[in-house]
């Protein structure tokens, strides 16, 4: 701790304790509000000084005290609650000994109550002339007098609260959030889709393509992971009868961290009975256009220093087309040795023993995906690569599945679900010998889920949506970090 800072909290710690030696309690407890600081402003802040005279309302508010500025005989300061700021006039003549206490005993960060008339200064600034506070909570380390911003985002991160409290914008972001994940449910909730929980520790890590989180349950002495995805027990329950049921939740996947991952992610996903995956794409237009109109006001978004029109209908292009318009030989989509050699060439990581699909993955990754700036769904993936799709009846080497890119990011991936048991068995085991081979992705055999599906599970159309992506695509942030309020960290 630098000697500047140690030294303030000494200075708090010596008021704590004299304000303790008078009788006065510097952690107080309930205080009644009258208002906030926003509903001030709205009910009386369209009325001019000498409207606002006359009726002389008697009001109290609650919050941290953001600035103060003395000027002997009075003071001015500005308290903060969740609505926003408002102005606080401190004066002897009114005050008496109270007005000694705040300026010997009061600082900067402080939350305070405070009741008292409210009018308006000669500038037009609505404020409150403080005829009596309470100390509510003295702050033993004082607020950064200049947060730095974007030049020290780690800071940021780990002290969320003190972004939250000095960087008025990252508020929006997580309001944004908060609006957007209501719209979200809602939006289905209407459509009579039901929400359901399902758990989040699995005997079997399955449901998507990653590595787990392994925890051990002392009691039953088992091994179990934190899920990588709802899947297979959300398809359980189409087996049991629920037909439109969602899940809005956290997962949790062991891989690096990006400005696009987080090992512990918030996902949507939901599941139809009797659709397919072309009714999924138009499902999907019409559930996020109402999702950016609702929270955002329109359907045109500011992407870095770049315009994204959600406007529909979307583009639909196949992998093997998206490839081919980003300058990808017609050899490499034929051949393996071409796709390997192509890869190598451009400094793309392959997996040991990667399929040619898996090698057609990365290419698409590293030369497609960053150039999908406006919403574009790609379709017709390598059965290889999605063990738990459904094949394409004219076509069976790919699935019936689709990915929405917007931003050059990932949003959405959604298909027709795979309810042959007979196929997912073997699907399963062809998982397990690419596992034996190296890939610690490949999914795993999880024979609950197969007794499921042998019981009858109904043609259905499932979809999952990045809920933190998502929210950056709606408030133009570039990481996924400025959209979680506590993304994970390297230890200090």
């Amino acid at each position: 701790m630098a000697e500047p800072l140690r030294e303030l909290i000494a200075q708090r710690l010596r008021k704590l304790g004299e304000l303790r030696q008078m009788g006065m309690e510097p952690f107080g407890g309930a205080f009644e509000c009258s208002h906030t600081a926003a509903q001030l402003r709205e009910r009386f802040g369209p009325l001019d000084g000498q409207s606002l005279e006359e009726q002389s309302p008697q009001v109290s508010v609650a919050g941290r005290l953001m600035s103060i500025r003395d000027f002997g005989k009075a003071a001015f300061s500005h308290l903060q609650d969740s609505s926003g700021r408002l102005q606080l006039y401190f004066k002897r003549d009114v005050l008496g000994e109270d007005f000694r206490l705040f300026k010997k005993y009061i600082d900067i960060g402080d939350i305070l109550g405070a009741r008292g008339r409210l009018f308006k200064t000669r500038t037009g600034e609505l404020t409150v002339e403080v005829r009596g506070f309470e100390l509510l909570c003295k702050a033993l380390r004082p607020l950064p007098e200049k947060w730095h911003g974007l030049r020290d985002v780690e800071a940021r991160y780990r002290q969320r609260y003190l972004d939250l409290l000095v960087n008025p914008q990252v508020k929006e972001v997580f309001l944004l959030r908060s609006r957007v994940i209501k719209a979200l449910r809602e939006a289905l909730d209407k459509r009579g889709f039901l929400e359901v929980e399902t758990p989040m520790m699995h005997p079997v890590a399955g449901g998507a393509a990653a590595k787990p989180f392994r925890t051990h349950h002392i009691a039953l002495g088992i091994d179990l992971y934190l899920r990588i995805a709802p899947e297979l027990y959300l398809k359980r329950l189409l087996v049991g009868g629920l037909e439109r049921i969602y899940e809005l939740g956290k997962c949790f996947r062991n891989e690096g961290i990006s400005t696009k991952h987080n090992p512990e992610f918030t996902m949507l996903e939901f599941y139809v009975a009797y659709k397919d995956y072309r009714w999924l794409m138009d499902f999907t237009e019409e559930l996020l256009c109402e999702v950016a109109e609702r929270t955002t006001g329109g359907l045109k978004l500011r992407w870095g220093q770049q315009e994204v029109d959600l406007t529909p209908p979307w583009p639909r292009l196949t992998m093997r087309q998206a490839l081919l318009r980003h300058g990808v030989p017609q050899g490499v989509l034929e051949s393996p040795q071409q796709a390997l050699a192509f890869a190598r060439d451009r400094g793309i990581e392959v997996p040991q023993g990667a399929s040619h699909a898996k090698l057609l993955d990365e290419i698409f990754q590293e030369t497609v995906e960053p150039h999908l700036l406006q919403p574009t769904f790609i379709t017709e993936h390598p059965w290889e690569l999605s063990p738990l799709a459904k094949q394409r009846p004219d076509a069976p080497h790919l699935v019936e599945r689709f990915e929405l890119f917007v931003g050059g990011r990932e949003i959405v991936n959604a298909f027709s679900e795979l309810n042959d048991p007979l196929e997912q068995r073997r699907r399963f085991e062809l998982q397990l010998q690419a596992r034996a081979q190296g890939d610690l992705e490949a999914h795993p055999m999880d024979e609950d889920f197969l007794r499921a599906l042998e019981h009858g599970m109904p043609p259905a159309a499932g979809e999952g949506i990045g809920v933190d992506r998502l929210v950056m695509l709606l408030a133009n942030a570039p990481s996924i970090r400025e959209v979680i309020l506590f993304p994970q960290l390297r230890p200090e």
